[in-house]
């Protein structure tokens, strides 16, 4: 979006915005930090999204099911606890562009990045290398390591070390090209949907449909993807897939993870993965048998009941994204937001800010991550807070500020670029 230069310095411009915002009556639906006379401006639910109010009913009314029908909760009342996360499975499908059979909801991410590889990543022959990421984030790095190390493999040896080749962002191209040269000994691609640092939205589909074309298997890292921008997992033809819950998808800290499975191995019975109970046929489950029949779903990886408060979070979160229109009109108005902080920071502090997240409207989320031309990045980071502007900060150097479309404004965008503008 490019914001005309006699609107970009008005604050009454972005009010009107905000007044012809279709999404603009969400925000109530949303507790907002601060007092309500003088509010935060949060821009950082890309670390931890903001706490819907309707969580707190949804809580509740697990607590009073369980007050009043004690184990009976489990098949009894209107959501019984037994085949609760089959109420999110449908929602959640759709904000990944997945078939609902693919997608279940249960541990934490890395947890299901570690059963992922452990159904996965099969080295045979000069096939044993996994592709991740040079800079990705610690918990992936640390999981596929310890997933070679398991593996009999040494991770310096058995890691590709994927570099950026555009500063600190990867153009499709390279990602693909670098795939196709390691392509007779990579057995794994596991890569962020959106860099966690930069910002950088990823060409998922490019880099899946070049990993496919060798027969690679394709891992996606979703925890800054999913609620953020479009997906579809499904289509793509995405091998698995892994994201948080508590970040743009607003269903509190450490909330329950997903897992998405393309059904061509959801329904695939004999392919080995760490087994539980709970993802054992749900037809002999109570039968106690020793033999492990898995349900022919992504609920086949399930390893035990899910914690029945905190996925209760996760449906209040489906709800608010139903009420929203799902990820369409969000990402549209998301793509607004965004475009007007950069013209705004553009204009008003030229290249005292420097924007590392790529501006094309493909390779950019809610994420803008700013650095600070010339000056001490982190001494900024703590002036905006003590000037009511929560953000978050990442070393070595890198604000990142992200109007999310469920709860900003553009007058939001307007009041922390003219923050920014004072304090420097």
């Amino acid at each position: 979006m490019t914001v005309p230069m006699d609107r970009a310095l008005t604050l009454e411009a972005a009010k009107k915005l905000d007044a012809a915002d279709p999404l603009s009556l969400m925000r109530d639906q949303f507790c907002m930090p601060g007092d309500s006379q003088n509010p935060e401006i949060y821009f950082v639910g890309n670390s931890l999204g903001l706490m819907p109010k309707i969580t707190d009913d949804y809580v509740q009314q697990e607590l009073e099911q369980w007050r009043k029908l004690g184990v009976r909760g489990h098949f009894e009342g209107d959501f019984p606890w037994m085949p609760y996360h089959e109420f999110v499975a449908e929602d959640m499908a759709k904000l990944v562009g997945a078939r609902a059979h693919e997608v279940v909801v249960m541990n934490g991410l890395t947890v299901n990045l570690h059963l992922m590889m452990a159904s996965f990543f099969r080295p045979e022959k000069q096939r044993t290398k996994i592709m991740i990421e040079r800079h990705a984030f610690p918990s992936d790095s640390y999981a596929v390591s310890s997933r070679l190390q398991m593996s009999g493999l040494d991770p310096e040896e058995h890691r590709i070390m994927l570099e950026p080749d555009a500063g600190e962002l990867f153009s499709a191209a390279h990602v693909c090209d670098t795939i196709r040269k390691h392509a007779d000994s990579l057995a794994m691609v596991v890569l962020p949907g959106v860099q966690y640092y930069t910002g950088q939205v990823l060409a998922m589909k490019e880099i899946t449909a070049a990993a496919r074309e060798h027969g690679i298997v394709v891992g996606l890292d979703l925890a800054h993807a999913v609620g953020n921008v479009e997906l579809a997992l499904h289509d793509w033809d995405v091998d698995f897939a892994v994201w948080c819950t508590y970040k743009y998808l607003n269903a509190g800290p450490g909330s329950v993870a997903g897992c998405f499975i393309h059904e061509r191995h959801a329904q695939n019975s004999e392919l080995a993965r760490l087994a539980g109970w709970w993802g054992q046929d749900k037809a002999t489950r109570f039968e106690m048998k020793d033999q492990f029949r898995p349900i022919p779903t992504a609920e086949g990886w399930q390893l035990s009941n899910p914690p029945i408060l905190a996925m209760a979070a996760v449906r209040a979160s489906m709800e608010v994204f139903r009420t929203a229109g799902a990820m369409g009109p969000l990402r549209k108005k998301s793509l607004k937001l965004t475009g007007l902080f950069a013209e705004l920071l553009k204009d008003r502090l030229g290249e005292k800010v420097n924007i590392i997240t790529p501006l094309e409207e493909s390779e950019r989320g809610c994420q803008l991550s700013l650095e600070i031309a010339g000056g001490d990045g982190k001494a900024v980071y703590h002036a905006l807070e003590e000037s009511g502007v929560r953000t978050d900060w990442r070393e070595p150097n890198v604000i990142r500020a992200a109007p999310v479309p469920l709860y900003n404004t553009f007058e939001d965008v307007w009041q922390f670029v003219d923050r920014l503008a004072r304090l420097l």
